[in-house]
């Protein structure tokens, strides 16, 4: 029986030996068919991360690039006192910003800004025309639609009014819904409060330094000085938080709360309208009325127009004081006339939010840093500079000295319209800081234009925290 079972086996054919293993052949093939189909459908761009990991480690020359169908462009206009501006961001699939082109985001300005128009609204959103089609340009004709394009105005457009800005903003929502092709929104187009612009402004430089997520101690506090408003904003503890004072009914309130990168923080945050750089100077213009003003450079005689007001603008015949002109500051301040009900406070009777470890690093923006260049203690080609408000002072001081022609050598970056109101614009920076947020002459702060993130610059402007915020609601 045994020899024949051995005969049988020599002379079984192929196909029969098939047959009799079949069983066996199906269970090895079938997953070998599985995985050769899976690989053969897989595109060589489109890698798992485990993947990705493997081709680092074997390919020497592999670069990891985030998958570009995942990406996120935000366009996002800033119309500010002083003119409009425009800003495109793109995220990854982690909140990460991917270059466009060679740089982190487009940005692009002009001027005058939406207020200018204040007579004309359908005028005032045509001239955002020549910044949408350079927006529109970068991004990919086939994420235009979902691409979410929000207008922020500012101070220049809460002092016109609730008429007039209204009309401005219904001719802008007009506009986008004819002229753009990105995905816009009637709620997308609104007039910031000064918190939310403050808010945004502190997500913004952050982000930037890649401080998100981090305890709120590690964060750093920032000083915004707009045309027409300037916001301070700091993270605090809940314990100071609970602590709010109550606000009267129609006012902001001094905490906001924000869920970012997984990390709560209690934003102290306030915005105080008329005392933008631009807005200031009416409100020293002011004090004086019609009088010669201490604060203006000798030789100048003019008129200064601000919120459709026109202001009396001229030296008296001694020439500009630092002291005199600091005494109209504080007055315009109104640094010793207000009450503070609270524990303590900034200017105008505002709580200050308890001060404390997210304000010891403070950085300071905007009109901040353009003066000081201009003045010329920061280097104009810098993006960020470690001053003390002292420094401001003593630029002051010089400055004030001057007559408006030898200021005019004195200072070649300074632009004519800024000329004669250099040293109000100095000495009422310098006043603010110290006497108005109570800040040590010689304390160390940062002045910031640009914040340098994955080896480019990026505008530290309150754009970018709202872009963050409209990605996110997008995802």
């Amino acid at each position: 029986m045994s020899k024949r079972k051995s005969l049988y086996s020599n002379n079984e054919s192929v196909s029969d030996k098939i047959h009799r293993y079949r069983g066996a052949i199906l269970v090895i093939s079938i997953p070998l068919l599985l995985i050769s189909f899976v690989l053969f459908l897989l595109p060589s761009s489109s890698q798992s991360p485990n993947d990705a990991v493997l081709n680092r480690k074997f390919s020497p020359n592999y670069v990891l690039q985030s998958d570009s169908t995942s990406n996120r462009y935000a366009v996002i206009f800033d119309a500010g006192s002083s003119g409009s501006r425009v800003h495109v961001f793109c995220f990854d699939k982690n909140l990460d910003l991917v270059h466009i082109g060679s740089d982190l985001e487009l940005f692009e300005q002009l001027k005058p800004g939406l207020s200018a128009h204040a007579t004309d609204p359908k005028e005032a959103a045509d001239s955002l025309l020549p910044l949408l089609v350079k927006a529109e340009k970068v991004v990919p004709k086939d994420m235009r639609q979902s691409t979410p394009v929000k207008v922020g105005a500012t101070a220049g457009l809460r002092q016109l009014g609730v008429d007039a800005s209204e009309r401005i903003l219904q001719a802008v929502k007009d506009f986008l819904k004819v002229k753009s092709s990105l995905k816009s929104d009637d709620d997308w187009v609104t007039v910031l409060d000064g918190t939310q612009e403050g808010a945004y402004q502190w997500v913004t430089i952050n982000y930037l330094l890649k401080r998100l997520g981090k305890k709120y101690s590690d964060t750093v506090g920032v000083v915004d000085l707009g045309g027409g408003s300037v916001q301070m904003a700091y993270a605090i503890s809940a314990a100071d938080a609970a602590k709010a004072p109550r606000i009267t009914s129609g006012e902001d309130t001094y905490v906001k709360e924000m869920l970012l990168m997984g990390t709560k923080y209690y934003l102290y945050v306030h915005s105080y309208l008329k005392y933008g750089l631009l807005a200031a100077r009416a409100e020293i213009l002011g004090v004086a009325k019609d009088s010669d003003n201490p604060c203006i450079l000798a030789g100048y005689n003019g008129v200064y127009s601000y919120g459709g007001i026109d202001y009396k603008a001229s030296a008296p015949s001694s020439g500009s004081s630092m002291k005199k002109c600091r005494e109209e500051a504080l007055k315009a301040l109104k640094v010793n006339e207000a009450t503070c009900t609270h524990m303590k406070c900034t200017f105008g009777g505002v709580w200050n939010g308890g001060g404390g470890d997210g304000q010891k690093n403070l950085f300071v923006a905007s009109f901040f840093f353009d003066r000081a260049a201009e003045a010329g203690f920061v280097d104009q080609h810098s993006h960020v500079a470690e001053v003390r408000p002292v420094d401001f002072q003593e630029a002051a001081q010089r400055a004030c000295q001057m007559t408006i022609e030898d200021a005019k050598s004195a200072y070649p970056d300074v632009e004519a319209s800024n000329l004669p109101y250099l040293c109000m614009d100095l000495v009422y920076q310098y006043t603010l800081l110290v006497d108005g947020f109570d800040l040590q002459p010689k304390q160390q702060i940062t002045l910031v234009k640009k914040v340098e993130y994955q080896n480019s610059l990026v505008e530290a402007a309150w754009p970018l925290g709202s872009a963050i915020e409209a990605v996110s609601a997008a995802s």
